[in-house]
């Protein structure tokens, strides 16, 4: 007899286990911050995106509070059906004004979140016909968007530009679109994206970049890894998430403003869902002001130093960390359950550092991510670098 439904499905959560690959969600009782109360106990936070320190900032705080008393706490529907309030319409302004310098004529559009701005680009611009070239380490969202945009899609091994460059010159394909993150997640490394620019353009394709994890980090005033590799073109499409530096929620797409109008007509995740509450676009574009300005500023210069304290912390451990210059600091472990034990001992001294495991990245790479903030102190390194060396003094 065939297996009851949910049997099937405990039968598979029990293969999770067995392999190691069970996610478990832990409860914030406070807000995101260096220091928080998870689950009823105090630690140091080396889990989040938050890499200004902006979560929590008194000002953000009663920006959206502000926001929620102008515009009401929710939008009541989409952007094109009564849901596209002032607040999103500034925040779209000053996002093109921000982050659009690469392209004449900039205009963004505002998304619920970072997963449905790339759903939304890839579909809208890709399809039948359509070849798209993405980066093996793409983010999930990125290779959800190829696989739904029905496009032929061809991946480059991550970060070779020789063998993109051969797939392109093999293609014959009307519509090209390169897609790349610009600092990629698990990593912590930043694609060679002038060298994509230079393929892009010397093979009429799009290029798409996804720097959520570049805005509000690199680049002069944090306007990103685009504006850090001083890049600019038409081909050029940028997408960024602003629940990361921003400290807020949503996402946002960048580009010509002929390619957003056609966003604004073809992108389904955009056309056909309700938007966001108006208070939280209120609230970013006030965080726009702090990350442009001089204490965006002071933050970014305190991160790069906590960057190369930890880069060099990690060096010393008997593990093997990636080569990344950026507030995404992962360590290699190697085995699922050995990386799981590394974040228990952690969680155990006060410390959470997730443990990544497959399918996030490939199978044997386990690792620690430890994600850095402006809101870290050197104090809560040293708390770190003492939990590491517990952890290596256990292993031998």
């Amino acid at each position: 007899m065939p297996l009851h439904l949910l049997d099937t499905l405990e039968q598979g959560l029990k293969d999770i286990d067995a392999l190691g690959l069970r996610r478990r969600r832990r409860t914030a009782d406070t807000p995101c911050a260096a220091h928080m109360t998870v689950d009823g106990r105090a630690t140091i936070g080396f889990a989040s995106n938050d890499y200004l320190g902006l979560a929590a900032h008194p000002l953000l705080i009663e920006a959206i509070a502000e926001g929620a008393r102008k515009y009401g706490a929710g939008s009541g529907g989409s952007h094109l059906l009564g849901g596209h309030s002032r607040a999103h319409d500034q925040l779209e302004d000053d996002l093109a004004a921000f982050a659009g310098g690469f392209v004449d004529a900039p205009r963004a559009l505002y998304f619920s979140t970072g997963y449905m701005a790339n759903l939304a680009t890839l579909t809208a611009l890709a399809g039948r016909g359509t070849t798209l070239f993405s980066d093996a380490l793409n983010h999930a969202s990125l290779i959800d968007g190829a696989r739904l945009s029905r496009a032929d899609v061809q991946i480059y091994p991550h970060g070779d530009t020789d063998a993109l460059s051969a797939m392109l010159d093999a293609s014959d394909a009307d519509v090209k679109l390169i897609v790349s993150d610009t600092v990629f997640s698990m990593d912590g490394d930043v694609a060679p994206l002038a060298a994509l620019l230079a393929l892009a353009e010397r093979h009429s394709a799009w290029l798409v970049l996804d720097d959520a994890h570049g805005f509000g980090v690199l680049g002069p005033q944090g306007r990103g890894a685009i504006a850090q590799a001083a890049l600019r073109s038409p081909n050029l499409i940028s997408i960024g998430t602003l629940g990361k530096a921003a400290g807020v929620s949503g996402a946002f797409v960048v580009a010509h403003a002929t390619v957003i109008e056609w966003l604004v007509q073809r992108a389904r995740p955009y056309i056909f869902t309700t938007a966001s509450t108006p208070a939280a676009a209120y609230a970013v574009s006030a965080s726009l002001k702090i990350i442009g300005g001089d204490e965006g500023e002071a933050r970014r210069t305190h991160l790069r130093a906590l960057i190369e304290r930890t880069r060099a912390m990690l060096k010393a451990t008997p593990w093997i960390p990636v080569d990344s210059h950026t507030a995404v600091q992962p360590l290699i472990i190697g085995a699922n359950d050995a990386a799981l034990d590394m974040a228990g001992a952690l969680d155990r001294a006060g410390l959470w550092v997730p443990a990544i495991r497959p399918p996030t990245v490939p199978v044997g790479t386990s690792r620690l991510r430890v994600s850095l903030s402006a809101a870290h102190s050197h104090d809560d390194l040293d708390r770190l670098e003492a939990g590491l060396r517990a952890c290596a003094g256990g292993t031998q």
